[in-house]
């Protein structure tokens, strides 16, 4: 046996034990380059991913994960919280009553009161309320993960999640997908491209869905399109643009309630909110512009630009947190609610360019990459509450807009009309200039080093207080060293360490703004890949420190401060490949130990939270497996496959003992050729109807998961 086939068979056998099946191939979803001889035209098909540079999957010193389109096919997978699930480094967290995406890699989140970030081709995206992600548009997902400050700037030490899009591909092609599925869920999906001529390429995509949902009350409507075009000005030059317009209509949910700490004593489906208040609106409209120019054969440069504008607004009725307000911690019955109404406004502009290329001096190669961009996020944000007095006012059901838990009665009461709470608009300005330099020596091993340097600015005007003005400002350096020894042409083993950074909103009691949260990383791993694509393997071990995270300041009550530290420390197996023909294997699995590390307040409630506490909705364990078949029959393909998800159980509730139960989810899925172009498909998620938890952030704010439902989808494509 070779070294290698040694390697992968201890990776499949660590994970054989674990391991249940269900989906999908290795797939190649970065947009390349079109092949030439030295001699040829250069010809542009597509453009090179930013902040990246050309490199193989064994010659990066980090753990990435791409989920390609064949995947994502796979799960038929329509939002990126389905596609995340693939990835056991990445945990669901608390989405805001269903009106963002939030999650956390390898334990850290960033700051919960904001949608997770993430990136759109290298842009970020994920700031802003432009609601919960959906994939019509995109190609693939990856999950970047470990540190990547040094690149792409301030962010989470976890790692980061990026989409690749759809962009013309300069063909005639299209398809055309209609599904029908449980819980009144009506959807399509269109994706439409051609060409004008020889250097215009063109595509639209397209969706609308009208869908119910197991929640009592809750029915969500969105649409989007995304159109864009490539144009080829030259033999080597080519602009791409992107617009993105979405709009979606979302009931404001915060899920069940647990009664005295047990969930489960009132239905999964029970809606505790007001049905009357209708539905919140995010909308998005985004343009993106990217072009490149390769000066050869080995030197390209890139130039980009992005401005998002997004709106969330609309009002909710929610469970009350504080205890002294809620009358279910005392009778197990009535649960408080308050009224809400936000406003929520954000722009973000940002602007990039970057040079990428290579030469060799001798038999050592050298691999450059320098860029620098500049970016504006404007966050206004317009926020109303009425919620009733302490329970020692000895307030009416109606002062606490009360509900009974075990038999609701919605619009017992007038809706009460919400006071100012929150009117303020924070600008967070920010520059950066980085650089990476990658030099291999020998064909075997491959040294990285790389840098950042931004410069921040942060002001925060609040309307509420006379228009009081807090300004901050930061200048930070991140650096990157990474290292790749090919110990075969099929196996490296690779190390890295890195710093981050992410500014903090706010000031503390004295008016001083918050210094940064900084953290470092340490990671290493061994990776496996075949000379033809078709399978990899990556197991990794990491360790990451954080600090300054903002918690209670423990003398002036209502105020922070930026001194709570923790850590995470775990190790992650990945492996996605054809195993024999047809036969398409993925499995995920990670181990996440994160904790407090030292004995703080929660920011929230003045919980004390002691060192060595877990991370809220942390699992300690992950796995995903996913198994699919490619045959034909009567000389019709057909795809056949299934996959099991579990997750172990969680911290639901800071500063308690609180946890959400861990789960097990098993999905199954079919489809086939009828004729030509035709296809009919049929899945079914949660296929034992398990009942399961996806997130929480209190014992009043637990988000219960979808029960089993099944989807038939008929796609045409020509």
């Amino acid at each position: 046996m070779t070294f290698e086939r040694a390697i992968l068979a201890a990776c499949l056998c660590g994970t054989s034990l674990l391991a249940l099946p269900s989906a999908a191939r290795a797939e190649d979803t970065t947009v390349d380059t079109a092949e030439t001889e030295a001699s040829d035209p250069i010809v542009i098909t597509a453009t090179r991913p930013a902040y990246r540079g050309e490199f193989e999957l064994l010659e990066i010193p980090q753990a990435e994960q791409v989920i390609g389109p064949q995947m994502l096919r796979d799960i038929n997978a329509l939002d990126l919280n389905s596609a995340l699930d693939l990835s056991a480094s990445v945990a669901r967290q608390n989405n805001f009553g269903g009106l963002w995406n939030a999650f956390a890699v390898r334990g850290f989140v960033g700051d919960e009161n904001l949608p997770s970030n993430y990136l759109v081709n290298g842009f970020n995206a994920g700031r802003g309320f432009a609601g919960p992600r959906d994939l019509s548009g995109i190609e693939a997902v990856e999950v970047l993960k470990g540190p990547r400050a040094a690149l792409f700037g301030r962010g989470e030490p976890g790692g980061t999640v990026n989409l690749v899009t759809k962009r013309p591909r300069f063909e005639s092609a299209g398809e055309v997908r209609l599904l029908a599925g449980s819980f009144d869920t009506w959807r399509a999906d269109a994706d439409l491209q051609t060409t004008l001529g020889d250097a215009v390429g063109v595509r639209f995509v397209g969706f609308y869905e009208d869908a119910g949902s197991f929640r009592d009350t809750i029915e969500t409507k969105r649409f989007g399109v995304m159109p864009s075009f490539a144009v080829k000005l030259g033999e080597a030059t080519k602009l791409v643009y992107e617009l993105e317009y979405a709009r979606q209509e979302i009931p404001f949910d915060r899920g069940v309630v647990a009664v005295n700490g047990e969930l489960g004593a009132i239905p999964r489906s029970r809606f505790l909110g007001e049905p009357g208040e209708g539905p919140n609106i995010a909308e998005v409209l985004g343009h993106q512009v990217e072009l490149q120019h390769d000066f050869n054969d080995n030197w390209s440069a890139l130039v980009g630009v992005n401005y998002r504008d997004t709106s969330l607004s609309g009002t909710s009725t929610e469970a009350e947190l504080t205890a002294s307000r809620q009358r279910l911690l005392r009778d197990g019955r009535t649960l408080t609610r308050q009224r809400r109404f936000r406003d929520y406004d954000a722009t973000y502009f940002v602007a990039r360019a970057e040079l990428a290329g290579n030469f060799t001096t001798g038999e050592i190669t050298h691999r450059v990459l320098i860029g620098a961009d500049t970016d504006r996020f404007e966050n206004d944000q317009v926020f109303l509450r009425a919620r009733s007095p302490s329970l020692a006012s000895n307030p009416t059901e109606q002062q606490l807009q009360a509900i009974d838990i075990f038999n609701p009665v919605y619009g017992r009461f007038p809706l009460p009309t919400p006071t100012p709470l929150t009117n303020r608009v924070e600008v967070q300005k920010a520059t950066g200039v980085y650089a990476q330099y990658q030099i291999g020596l020998f064909d075997t091993f491959d040294l990285r080093i790389g840098g950042r340097y931004d410069n921040f600015d942060q002001r925060l005007t609040d309307r509420a207080a006379a228009g009081r003005v807090t300004r901050s400002g930061e200048s930070r350096f991140s650096p990157q060293i990474g290292a790749v020894w090919r110990a075969t042409p099929s196996v490296s083993l690779y190390a890295t360490y890195g710093e981050n950074f992410r500014p903090l909103s706010g000031a503390d009691f004295a008016g001083n703004a918050f210094n940064p949260n900084l953290s470092e990383s340490l990671e290493a791993g061994i990776k496996y890949a075949t000379a033809d694509g078709r399978m990899s393997a990556t197991a990794s071990v990491f360790s990451i420190q954080q600090g300054n995270i903002l918690v209670a300041d423990p003398v002036n009550a209502g105020f922070t401060l930026a001194a709570g530290e923790a850590q995470s420390r775990g190790f992650e197996f990945d492996f996605n490949g054809e195993i024999v023909e047809g036969l398409n294997l993925w499995v995920s699995y990670a181990y996440v130990d994160a904790e407090v590390e030292n004995a703080v307040a929660d920011p929230d409630f003045g919980k004390l939270i002691r060192a060595g506490d877990g991370l809220l909705n942390i699992p300690d364990h992950t796995l995903n497996v996913q198994l699919a078949y490619s045959t034909q029959i009567a000389q019709r393909d057909v795809r056949v496959g299934g996959g099991v998800l579990h997750v172990s159980d969680r911290l639901g509730e800071v500063g308690t003992t609180f946890e959400l139960p861990d789960y097990t989810l098993a999905r199954v899925f079919a489809e086939a050729e009828l004729t030509e172009g035709v296809r009919l498909r049929l899945d079914i998620d949660n296929l034992f109807d398990t009942t399961w938890y996806s997130n929480s952030f209190s014992q009043l704010w637990v988000q219960p998961g979808t029960p089993r439902n099944a989807r038939v989808t008929a796609s045409f494509a020509f």
